[in-house]
């Protein structure tokens, strides 16, 4: 009698079914993303086709696009439409073809980003930014492996004796490594992550943005890191925090500096480090050199409302490209296209720097992202940064937070 009525039971109780919320293949997309974003070998590579998933999931639910996003929107649209005037003469070059196609595509890139934070900005931050440390991480180790030629990985993950890793440029891997880093240093100043945790998480992203021996990429982390340990210390809500800031600043600071002795201690390190590290280099100097390039540009770009033409500065300079992502703006996609680009990054900088300073729950993530972004922006005067996905990101990551409304940025203080 006993067993039937359990038997009974059993039948009567409900089975648990696992279920996934339609929220967490969100976040899991997004994880995706920012974890295809450092392997930049081939084209097309895995972030595009996780790009075009991610449009597609959030697009069942709808994609709600504010206004504040249309200076963002409208800036992009003019800067690719000059690209594609400037195009017009030079259909027949595939390679032109494509080089205004991936503009217009990052363009969407950043749009599609700075709209999805309108709803859960801070879980889908928080899921970039693990995401993009997985990245950073992979990225990182394949550039090691290369570096010191472990299992004859040297030919693929370097380039001219520089650590590329997953990236065709060490310039694009030193910067993409930047915002990792940052974000890292930033969790280990509030608390969030501890001292060795934080070391370890930083080892081989540091190492690797190191070995790529950028000039530009190691100015854009120590500008950056410095400019983010100052707004995390102004913003900081106590004496105790700051005081916390402080001290994790100064041993991160000697931890560096006894890696960066340790590192320069071989040889075949030092002589790279030596040579790299002054300021002029033989390609950049002389009336033929990199800013002499760009110096004889100007007037030229001057009677040319339409620019050179998309890749056409090579040709008339016979020097791959500009290195300055702003004479390729007038050089590549014409007046309207680089009068744009100007426009642009001005207005990012009126937005990101009322944004570090807005009480909301997003804030600390605003105070990692801004300081890498806006260095970036400068970095722009010495390389070509208008084909970078990382720097698309973060224009959309700005954006779309500074798009949020007042209710948004006063919860912390309703809290």
């Amino acid at each position: 009698m006993s067993s039937c009525v359990q038997e009974n039971q059993l039948r009567a109780t409900p089975r648990r079914r696992f279920v996934i919320s339609y929220a967490a293949i969100k976040r899991g997309t997004l994880w995706l993303l920012g974890a295809s974003g450092g392997l930049a070998l081939m084209e097309p590579s895995p972030y595009e086709v996780i790009f075009l998933i991610a449009v597609f999931v959030f697009a069942l639910t709808g994609i709600r696009f504010s206004q504040k996003l249309l200076p963002l929107a409208l800036l992009l649209l003019s800067y690719n439409l000059g690209g594609i005037f400037s195009l017009i003469p030079w259909m027949d070059d595939p390679d032109a073809v494509r080089f205004i196609a991936v503009s217009v595509y990052l363009m969407i890139t950043a749009v599609f980003i700075a709209g999805i934070l309108s709803q859960d900005a801070v879980g889908r931050l928080e899921t970039l930014r693990r995401g993009y440390l997985f990245a950073a991480w992979c990225a990182g180790f394949a550039a090691l492996l290369g570096y010191f030629d472990i299992a004859n990985l040297g030919e693929t993950f370097t380039l001219y004796g520089r650590a590329s890793g997953t990236f065709k440029d060490p310039n694009v891997l030193g910067s993409f490594l930047a915002l990792p880093i940052v974000y890292v240093l930033q969790r280990m100043l509030v608390g969030q992550t501890g001292l060795m945790r934080g070391i370890v998480l930083l080892s081989v992203p540091l190492a690797a943005l190191f070995l790529t021996f950028s000039r530009g990429a190691w100015g854009v982390l120590v500008a950056s890191a410095a400019l983010m340990i100052a707004l995390t210390f102004l913003t900081a809500p106590d004496a105790k925090s700051r005081l916390r800031i402080a001290t994790v600043s100064l041993v991160a600071v000697a931890v560096m500096i006894v890696a960066l002795l340790i590192a320069l201690s071989f040889e075949n390190i030092r002589s790279v480090f030596e040579i790299r590290a002054s300021l002029n280099q033989e390609y950049d100097e002389g009336v033929t050199g990199r800013f002499g390039n760009q110096l004889r540009a100007i007037p030229m770009l001057l009677d040319a409302p339409n620019g050179f033409g998309p890749l056409r500065f090579r040709w008339i300079f016979n020097q791959a490209d500009p290195h300055n992502v702003y004479v390729n703006g007038f050089a590549s996609y014409g007046w309207l296209g680089g009068l744009s680009w100007i426009c642009l990054m001005v207005a990012t900088c009126y937005v990101g720097w009322r944004l570090v300073f807005w009480k909301s729950p997003a804030q600390l993530h605003a105070i990692a992202i801004w300081p890498v972004l806006f260095v970036t922006i400068l970095q722009g005067f010495q390389i070509d940064s208008d084909h970078w996905r990382h720097l698309y990101l973060m224009l959309g990551l700005v954006w779309g937070l500074a798009a949020l409304g007042p209710d948004y940025r006063n919860a912390s203080a309703s809290r």
